[in-house]
């Protein structure tokens, strides 16, 4: 009895933290962008990348659950150390330019809280982050950021004090072609699906899974929570893209700082809305920052055979804390070097569309693999979606570079 109703509290909790921790750097930038210059039109965009991540985190979680080990060991050892050279170096690097944005989101919401350049607030956050990494628990990382992640909703409450037309927010649903400046819609398009569907997510999911000790009893609480927490979380991009384009849209607008990102909550809210802003941007992108570092630790860890746990002193993994130390203070001096926060994010976000082939279609093999996932491989419905994002990731690995140099 004591056994479900952990399993079920569980499930609550995966919805707060999928509605505290689904924001972050890259999907409030990418949706405020899709707002500003395109109105509701890509909302379609942001429930595609949502369907796609709750259907990859609820594979990667089953299949952590059934086999006991993550994906990334199984990559390893399903396709070979040579095949894993591949999607080991990409998402490495695709991971450290997304740190480095995560960094960049909370040092830039900590600039307009006191004035001070971001560029001097790379390096304390990123230590801060490292403290909690190097002294916390994966709990910690996991669910404590993301329950103060809760000050997102604001852009809910934000989107429904602007009286969108929820007819029209409906109807943006439906995939539509663009009418204007295709290159630049579709630019975003991908992007929007990058910052959706990140690989770190499911690596960092599905290590979770073993990290909390998951069985095959857990397949349900898996399934749920994977699902409509990011439904949830996935609402609230769908928020910040209504508060855009009805804020910034008929102003024309063009997002090329923060600053005007934060317009999309201190119109509708005032200044309180401005603050509240202020505290998603910097608790949202901290959740991000310490999930990314940990992912970094994992895949390489995973990868070649290190020990491995956030639950672990670090003495007793110190290749695995070593690498969690190196990447986030790398990371922090891109943002010390003057890159810009908002440019990074928007460039990450298309590397990373543009990486996905090399970690979604393995995950193809791997969840039809009976000798890895006797009686929980995937059903008819399940291969179907997951071959239907392989091909548009492979679409998106065509289009990126074009994409990016025609509407970047």
């Amino acid at each position: 009895m004591a056994a479900n109703a952990k399993k079920w509290s569980e499930v609550a909790l995966g919805l707060v933290t999928g509605i505290g921790g689904f924001l972050e750097v890259g999907s409030i930038a990418t949706a405020t962008q899709a707002g500003a210059e395109f109105g509701l039109q890509l909302a379609w965009v942001t429930l595609l990348g949502t369907v796609a991540l709750a259907f990859l985190m609820e594979m990667s979680g089953r299949l952590a659950a059934v086999s006991k080990r993550t994906y990334v060991d199984l990559l390893r050892e399903r396709f070979g150390i040579r095949f894993f050279t591949a999607p080991l170096v990409v998402v490495l690097l695709v991971s450290l330019l997304a740190l480095a944005a995560e960094i960049g989101g909370v040092s830039t919401a900590l600039q307009m809280a006191t004035g001070v350049s971001y560029r001097w607030w790379a390096l304390p956050v990123a230590f801060v982050g490292w403290l909690l990494l190097w002294k916390g628990t994966f709990t910690v990382v996991e669910q404590g950021t993301a329950i103060f992640g809760i000050v997102s909703l604001a852009f809910a409450v934000g989107a429904w004090t602007l009286h969108p037309q929820w007819a029209a927010v409906g109807a943006s649903l439906i995939p539509s072609a663009p009418t204007h400046d295709a290159a630049r819609y579709w630019y975003i398009a991908v992007s929007i699906i990058g910052a959706s569907v990140s690989p770190y997510l499911f690596i960092f999911y599905s290590s979770g899974a073993i990290e909390d000790s998951w069985t095959t009893e857990y397949i349900s609480v898996n399934r749920l929570t994977a699902v409509l927490g990011n439904l949830f979380g996935g609402g609230l991009s769908v928020a910040v893209l209504i508060c855009a384009a009805m804020v910034l849209a008929p102003q024309h607008v063009q997002v090329d700082s923060f600053d005007k990102v934060a317009q999309t909550l201190s119109t509708p809210l005032g200044h309180a809305g401005l603050w509240l802003f202020i505290a998603t941007l910097c608790i949202t992108c901290f959740g991000a920052t310490l999930e990314i570092a940990l992912s970094v630790a994992y895949l390489l860890a995973q990868g070649f055979g290190w020990s491995w746990s956030e639950n672990l002193p670090p003495e007793k993994d110190a290749r695995f804390s070593v690498a969690y130390t190196v990447i986030i203070f790398v990371a922090a001096m891109l943002m010390v070097f003057g890159l810009d926060p908002l440019s990074v994010t928007t460039v990450t976000m298309v590397a990373t569309a543009a990486s996905l082939p090399l970690t979604i279609i393995p995950m193809l093999v791997l969840m039809n693999d009976a000798d890895v996932m006797m009686a929980y491989v995937n059903g008819w419905a399940s291969n179907t979606v997951l071959i239907v994002i392989a091909i548009i990731s492979l679409v998106l690995f065509v289009a990126a570079v074009p994409l990016q140099l025609l509407g970047g």
